[in-house]
């Protein structure tokens, strides 16, 4: 196993740190007297200062050490987290992302200009020089009584109060008393409690702030007081404790025959496990993706096996064998299981990239627009959701720039001057519906049937639903838009947007209001990797009908077609679905099944029936790329291995659907 480079680990976690600052900022813009945002922003750039000096990131640390200085002065109250002070903010965490990332190809001079306005407006001719600790100089040496008590449960959540002091004692020389007031008698005493407070007489040229840093973590559950020590006061009476005895390996300490009990608790890896009794342990740790992609492909190649075995054993009459084989089943879904679950992550992580666009945009466009968002809990596929940013970034775009009115159109038109984006995921079944919905102006129905006529998309006057009308937009080459503005124009369509969304087998419906905002509904399934199938037979070939799409199966009435008077309608209790013959569409010449089934499916509100062969039954369908030279074959998505080793394929049901419309309308034209 390689080990981890250090500066890989510090590029990740200061990855996750910006994305917090980020936040922060954006929470801080919206509510500049909202404590809480403010100090995780602190927070954020303290650790990126530290960690980014440890691992040899110089120049980030240096720059990052201007910024931090800012908002510790908007801690104190010097300073106001301004529009104009969060949006340098901004850009300072832009520039911190590329010293980190990418050193060699760092705009100095940009860095300079960033510091230059943030020295401006916190009213600085020049920032301070980063802090950096000196020889002790009796001149500038101060004393400070520091006194501090953790929460009880502090030693539980992992706090060390060893590394505290250890880091108090960095700073000058300490004298530290513990405070034993609150430890309980011997049979009382939960060792895993913290009981104790510490007074500490620390004599040292680092500032106020310094000292309040080593706390940065825990400040919000400690009880802290931090006082100066005037030369004048007299040494402050120990308090009736005993002192701490802080390791001095140059002196044994003898033990102490009064208060043999009342040894501060030792930390939880000291004192080693306690017998019956779960230890804390980290409840998270770091995983490089690429495990877990290798870690689902060797899952789905255990459910291939899987499937070879259960076809192998499937005429045995061995029971033993076939108890094992259920036991590998068992064994091999609750792995399955697992493994999806570990790749999920909660859509949050998507929908907060957005904030920071739509404030940028919104600015440079000139509109007011208030970004909203319900459903982040939800959870995808990790993969699913690194491929959704650019289609996502895309239609918000869009709705900024075309669908969001200027701020004087909304007020005539009788609407609230500030504009909304919505942006919402939900489970349904077991699909992700991910909506970005608007209050713009909404589509222009008329103008879209003229171009799609100007274009031979369609023909003068075809009667098309909103729905058909509206999936026009993501044909290539396809605007409606009058004038490019920056924003528009930048190369990438809503063609590029259904092709995304469409190789993630995921679906995309449109619905528009004129005047009331338009609505863009992404289905997606939740994961790429593994599905639930019917596993059906058409002519001699076997193909995956995805389980997510499928509502019931049925047997095809001999007389269907007599019926209906020559036309592949079928009544389901009173609705009349259309169907397809599969054995039609695949050009299968192998006669036909006495007794055939159809496969009733649904995408979005459309439902079509899929004429089969014979039902096989549900399938664990490992989902394999089509090579390259059937990748744009129709009606397929991907294709997988059955327990005979031979390949089915899998069904592409929004193009099945297409097709089943499209071949309606053509017998219906004739």
């Amino acid at each position: 196993m390689s080990s981890a480079d250090p500066g890989q680990v510090f590029r990740e976690e200061a990855a996750e740190l910006l994305a917090d600052l980020e936040t922060a900022l954006l929470q801080l813009e919206q509510n500049p007297d909202d404590r809480e945002p403010l100090d995780t922003a602190f927070r954020a750039l303290h650790t990126i200062k530290g960690s980014g000096s440890m691992f040899g990131f110089e120049a980030a640390a240096s720059f990052t050490h201007h910024l931090e200085s800012a908002f510790d002065r908007m801690r104190k109250g010097e300073l106001t987290a301004t529009p104009a002070m969060i949006g340098i903010a901004l850009a300072a965490k832009d520039h911190i992302r590329i010293l980190i990332d990418d050193p060699a190809n760092a705009d100095t001079a940009a860095g300079e200009r960033i510091l230059a306005r943030l020295a401006e407006q916190s009213g600085s001719a020049t920032m301070p020089a980063p802090h950096r600790q000196e020889p002790d100089d009796a001149d500038d040496r101060a004393t400070w009584r520091v006194r501090f008590k953790l929460a009880p449960d502090a030693l539980e959540r992992g706090t060390n109060p060893l590394l505290l002091l250890d880091e108090l004692r960095g700073l000058g020389d300490a004298e530290i008393v513990a405070v034993t007031d609150d430890v309980p008698p011997l049979e009382e005493l939960e060792p895993t409690r913290c009981h104790i407070a510490w007074d500490v007489l620390l004599t040292t040229t680092s500032p106020r702030s310094t000292i309040e840093d080593v706390f940065i973590f825990v400040i919000d559950e400690t009880e802290l007081t931090i006082e100066p020590v005037l030369a004048s006061s007299p040494t402050p009476a120990p308090a009736p404790t005993m002192v701490c005895d802080l390791p001095d390996p140059s002196v044994p300490t003898p033990p102490d025959p009064v208060q043999p009990v009342t040894q501060p608790p030792q930390s939880k890896a000291d004192a080693g496990p306690e017998k019956g009794k779960a230890q804390p342990v980290a409840n998270s740790i770091r995983v490089p993706a690429e495990r877990l992609d290798d870690l689902m492909d060797q899952v789905g190649e255990l459910v291939i096996a899987h499937a070879r075995l259960k076809q192998l054993i499937s005429d045995s009459v061995d029971l033993q064998i076939k108890s094992v084989t259920e036991e590998i089943e068992r064994l091999s879904n609750g792995l399955r299981d697992i493994t999806m679950g570990i790749r999920m992550v909660p859509v949050e992580t998507l929908f907060g990239r957005f904030r920071r666009l739509v404030r940028d945009l919104s600015q440079e466009l000139g509109k007011d627009v208030l970004l909203t968002m319900s459903g982040e809990e939800t959870e995808l596929d990790k993969t699913m959701i690194e491929r959704l940013n650019d289609p996502l970034v895309h239609i918000i775009r869009n709705s900024l720039d075309h669908g969001l009115e200027p701020a004087a159109d909304r007020l005539a038109a009788g609407k609230p001057r500030q504009g909304r984006i919505h942006l919402s995921a939900r489970h349904a079944g077991t699909r992700v519906l991910m909506t970005i919905r608007d209050d713009g102006r909404g589509l222009d129905r008329d103008r879209i049937r003229a171009k799609a006529e100007e274009q031979d998309l369609i023909p003068p006057g075809a009667k098309l639903s909103d729905a058909e009308l509206f999936q026009l937009i993501f044909h290539p080459g396809f605007s409606t838009a009058r004038t490019l503005t920056s924003v528009s124009g930048r190369g990438i369509g809503m063609d590029v947007v259904k092709r995304t969304v469409d190789g993630l087998r995921g679906t995309i419906e449109v619905s528009s209001t004129a005047g009331g905002g338009t609505e863009i509904t992404l289905g997606l399934p939740l994961t790429l990797a593994i599905i639930d199938g019917l596993l059906v037979r058409v002519g001699q070939g076997r193909y995956v009908i995805p389980l997510f799409a499928v509502e019931e199966c049925v047997e095809l009435p001999p007389d269907v077609e007599r019926r209906h008077a020559g036309r592949n309608f079928l009544n389901i209790r009173g609705a009349l679905v259309p169907f397809l013959r599969l054995r039609d569409s695949f050009n299968v010449r192998h006669p036909p099944d006495p007794y055939q089934k159809i496969v009733i499916i649904s995408s979005g509100d459309k439902r079509v029936g899929l004429v089969v062969d014979q039902v096989l039954g549900d399938h664990q369908t490992v989902i394999k790329s089509m090579s390259k030279l059937h990748a744009d074959v129709a009606n397929f998505s991907g294709a997988t291995i059955l327990g005979d080793g031979s390949v089915a394929l899998i069904l592409d049901i929004a193009q099945i659907v297409a097709a089943g419309q499209i071949q309606e309308q053509r017998r219906e034209a004739s």
